[in-house]
């Protein structure tokens, strides 16, 4: 068998720059997208619901780009045709969003500019995996986390730095997004173009021949390989839907009859949709119909390796605590600190300001102690690394509630930026060594789902939890963040790491 070649400092360096450019679209849109919507007229218990887009966006575009990429050869490779296009699209969108006129054209622009994001992203994840031999993978993925965790120092802290260091106008007339928010769009769209490009001209992928030259002569994964593509009986789909099915329409009426939340449906529409992608799953099986990308995708969803199953659970509260503190720090912030709720006040929007300038410290600490990680995991295991960090970033959302002063909070930022770094790479090093090598970009697009699926719950319910149980009060989201993390950092123990060198049964 023909081993991976261990890749140099700098070959890593370029294969996870475009990670630069990806992050800066996706921080100036967790930091500034909620503060465009307040500004466009929207109630604060109203936000949750106009970002529901952005997770279902991932849910649906991750896997299928995961699984054409997977089965793509080209002049540019195998993943680096969709760095290109997703690049492309999102810069366009970074320059057309912060022109939003009225409130749902930004959301709608939030949907496209999340798509475009999501198809350069996902890719990104499978070449870490294409490219690394194993135990290279922890360092792979936390070079990632380190460009993330830089390009989002910066693209957070943009408007503050135009306000403050260029004497760009933060305020605007109600209605109209402050010049210091569209210039950082603008700088945000350039750099994640140039960004991606660097690492499609300076990376060569492995050909289709190579990649086979690599596959394991290990018994176990050669049964690994030839059973992920077998597919499952229709009846295993069908018998499934049922649950699902009486599962979404129970929550459906229960919403009606008591008169919930709107946003509640979400929940049950959600569970009654995914009894219908089974449905037409076992009907396509059952007509001999299963060579599809449609049927394979749900496929793999079902026969999940074991530790992909653990770690989904880990990345359920992991990312409902971040879609948390996504939604809600700005209200948080501006209210539980500066003390106000009005979007056009200078107070709300040096509060504003305020919430970049943190989310750059949690991303700038990230970035440093990314290189950190491999480190612990060597003389811990990754799961103990990752535990250590889920505790230490839900300790640090909930110390946000009794720092009475701004400066305070970027002690709390410190925690969350551990927990970020660790949450971008320790997972994903865990899971690649349990998946089969052909499916790597199915397998990263299905794992996205444990991603968006808490993002669509947190959507769905945190706006009736801060309106209804919270008296408001957008803190005690945070709150229940903190809380999540901290969750997750307990069930990372039990997830069976089974490609880790120091692993350590606990």
């Amino acid at each position: 068998m023909k081993q991976k070649p261990h890749l140099s400092f700098w070959q890593i360096w370029n294969m996870s720059f475009g990670f630069l450019g990806i992050q800066f679209g996706f921080a100036l849109q967790n930091a500034n997208v909620s503060r465009i919507f307040e500004t466009l007229g929207a109630k604060v218990e109203d936000i949750p619901i106009l970002w529901i887009a952005a997770p279902v966006t991932g849910l649906i575009i991750q896997p299928i780009i995961g699984h054409m990429s997977d089965n793509t050869w080209g002049r540019l490779g195998r993943r680096r045709p969709y760095f290109l296009t997703g690049a492309i699209l999102a810069s366009i969108a970074l320059f057309i969003m912060p022109n939003s006129p009225v409130l749902w054209i930004a959301a709608g622009m939030l949907w496209i500019m999340d798509a475009s994001i999501n198809i350069s992203m996902e890719p990104f994840r499978a070449f870490v995996g294409d490219m690394l031999p194993s135990d290279q993978r922890t360092r792979g993925f936390a070079m990632q986390s380190f460009f993330i965790g830089t390009g989002a120092v910066v693209a957070s802290a943009l408007p503050y730095m135009m306000t403050n260091w260029f004497g760009i106008e933060n305020t605007a007339p109600e209605g109209i997004i402050p010049s210091s928010v569209k210039f950082s769009f603008y700088i945000g769209g350039a750099i994640f173009f140039l960004a991606v490009l660097w690492t499609v001209i300076r990376t060569k992928e492995y050909s289709p021949e190579e990649m086979k030259e690599f596959q394991h002569d290990d018994p176990k994964r050669k049964e690994l390989e030839a059973e992920a593509d077998e597919i499952l009986p229709a009846a295993r789909f069908l018998k499934s839907s049922f649950f699902w099915l009486f599962a979404g329409a129970i929550l459906t009426f229960l919403v009606y009859y008591y008169k919930l939340e709107a946003e509640l449906y979400i929940l049950g529409v959600g569970l009654l949709f995914f009894a219908l992608v089974q449905i037409i799953t076992g009907m396509l099986v059952t007509r001999g119909n299963d060579k599809n990308g449609f049927v394979i995708v749900i496929n793999d969803l079902f026969k999940m390796p074991k530790t992909m199953k653990q770690l989904a659970v880990v990345q359920f509260f992991s990312w409902f605590a971040l879609f948390a503190m996504w939604i809600y720090t700005t209200a948080a912030v501006t209210s539980h600190i500066y003390g106000t709720e009005d979007s056009t006040s200078k107070l709300f929007n040096e509060g504003a300001d305020w919430v970049g300038v943190m989310f750059a410290v949690y991303n700038g600490f990230a970035a440093a102690v990314a290189f950190l990680l491999p480190v612990i995991a060597k003389y811990t295991n990754r799961k103990i690394t990752h535990l250590i960090a889920l505790v230490a970033g839900g300790l640090g959302l909930i110390s946000i509630y009794f720092f009475k002063e701004p400066e305070m909070l970027i002690l709390s930022m410190v925690g969350v930026g551990f927990a970020w770094a660790s949450i971008l790479a320790m997972p994903y090093a865990i899971l690649t060594g349990s998946l089969p090598q052909h499916k790597m970009g199915t397998y990263m697009g299905i794992f996205n789902f444990f991603i968006v699926i808490p993002q669509i719950l947190a959507a769905s319910i945190l706006g009736f939890f801060v309106k209804n149980i919270a008296g408001g009060h957008a803190i005690y989201a945070l709150i229940l963040g903190g809380a999540s993390m901290i969750l997750a950092g307990v069930l990372t123990l039990l997830v069976d790491d089974v490609d880790d060198p120091n692993r350590v049964e606990i």
